[in-house]
């Protein structure tokens, strides 16, 4: 059995060999110290840019109405395609792959309450779009645009944070009037968007917003989001095939991009994740590289040690100790070394990755101006790492104490 004899024994064998210890304990904390370190960075500046999509659906691609570039079928070139209804029906019945739809009649105006005014960017939306630009409602203040405000052509408003701050201060607008382009609407909800921005910006019904600013026909844009597409050449498919499908519409050439322009998040999304898988498997080579560097310092120094104490198992051998209590106290000593040493650094890197998300959090001024966010790493990871480094430790001390407590004692008393 293990008994208290063994345990005192073992401790007293670390405390007489401290430099020895250090050297294995700092082997052991280091690699897992850079190992929690770089992954955790990795995951900071993933997040950090990944927060540069906000809540907005990544899936979400807008298209707009542009110029021809190529004559088509007797059609001179320079023709303006401008999207109606057709484009809405064909995107919204005739496109599996697509979830959320909105038309969007983006204009430029002039808000204003009481003596306040200001210029705002006024946009006409179905009630869908809160779900492809992920706005937010603030709490207690009201909501998005409805589909009722767009079968009755309501004149109602859903107005951004900075343009509460501009016109109503402190006070909740919600219920309030506000005048655009000399048109009374009723304040419905104040909305936050994750990337804010200085604009004042307002949303409305799409119905209203098309008769009242754009001749009861068509409109400047036309967002959806898409599912079931999730890798580059799979979007770049649906998006050649969309386009062709487009330019049958408006009878244009399926080559010229000109004709109709794409604002695809979900390809910026792609190659944007693509890049930092690519930089994650860099920084996993980078850390194992660690972790196997920390393994061949722990199994040089156990390795030493073994030979050290070859005398030591040969005399221990000699009066009476039998080679498996020897054995297991190698192994004891090098998981209790590994273990202790290896959570040292597993509790710094992670304490060290919390303090900078803290700092960051805490300092505006600098976290506005950091790619990182909430730099950290899972621990199941850490631990796993850690885990990998105390089974090589305890390997590196089996093996040669097992091949040393199998010297005869008198062999092993006269080794140096």
């Amino acid at each position: 059995m293990f008994d208290l004899d063994n345990w005192t024994e073992i401790f007293s064998s670390i405390r007489k060999n401290k430099l020895r210890t250090f050297l294995t304990g700092f082997s052991i904390s280091w690699s897992i110290f850079m190992f929690i370190i770089l992954l955790a960075s990795s995951n900071g500046a993933k997040n950090g840019v990944m927060t540069t999509f906000g809540s907005r659906e990544v899936n979400s691609i807008s298209i707009f109405g542009r110029t021809t570039s190529i004559p088509f079928n007797g059609l001179p070139d320079n023709r303006q395609v401008e999207l109606d209804e057709k484009d809405f029906d064909l995107i919204n019945n005739q496109i599996l792959q697509k979830e959320f739809i909105s038309p969007c009649i983006n204009t430029v105006a002039t808000a204003s309450y009481k003596r306040d005014y200001t210029s705002v960017t006024l946009v006409g939306v179905y009630p869908e779009y809160k779900h492809i630009n992920g706005i937010k409602i603030k709490d207690k203040q009201g909501r998005f645009i409805s589909d009722l405000d767009i079968n009755k052509r309501r004149k109602t408003a859903v107005i951004n944070q900075r343009l509460k701050e501009v016109l109503y201060q402190d006070r909740n607008p919600v219920g309030e009037d506000i005048i655009i382009n000399k048109l009374r609407f009723t304040v419905v909800g104040v909305f936050n968007e994750t990337l804010s921005t200085n604009i004042e910006k307002a949303y409305i019904p799409f119905s209203t917003s098309q008769l009242l600013f754009y001749g009861g026909w068509g409109f400047t844009s036309l967002a959806f989001t898409v599912k079931n597409l999730d890798t580059k050449k799979g979007n770049e498919q649906f998006i050649k095939d969309l386009r062709a499908r487009l330019g049958a519409l408006h009878q244009f050439d399926s080559q010229d991009e000109q004709a109709v322009d794409f604002s695809d998040r979900l390809d910026t999304y792609l190659q944007t994740l693509g890049i930092f898988n690519a930089v994650n498997v860099f920084i996993w080579v980078i850390g194992v590289g660690t972790l196997f560097a920390g393994i061949v310092g722990i199994s040089n120094i156990m390795l030493i040690t073994v030979r050290e104490r070859t005398r030591e198992f040969g005399i221990r051998k000699a009066l009476g100790a039998k080679p498996y209590s020897i054995l297991m106290n190698i192994v004891i000593e090098s998981i209790v070394i590994t273990a202790m040493f290896g959570y040292l650094g597993l509790f710094v890197g992670i304490g060290l990755s919390k303090v900078f998300n803290w700092f960051l959090e805490n300092n505006t001024a600098i976290a506005s101006l950091a790619i990182f966010e909430n730099p950290s790493i899972n621990v199941s990871t850490a631990i796993g790492a850690m885990i990998s480094l105390i089974i090589a430790g305890v390997l590196a001390g089996y093996f040669p104490a097992r091949l040393a407590v199998k010297i005869p004692a008198v062999e092993a008393i006269r080794a140096e």
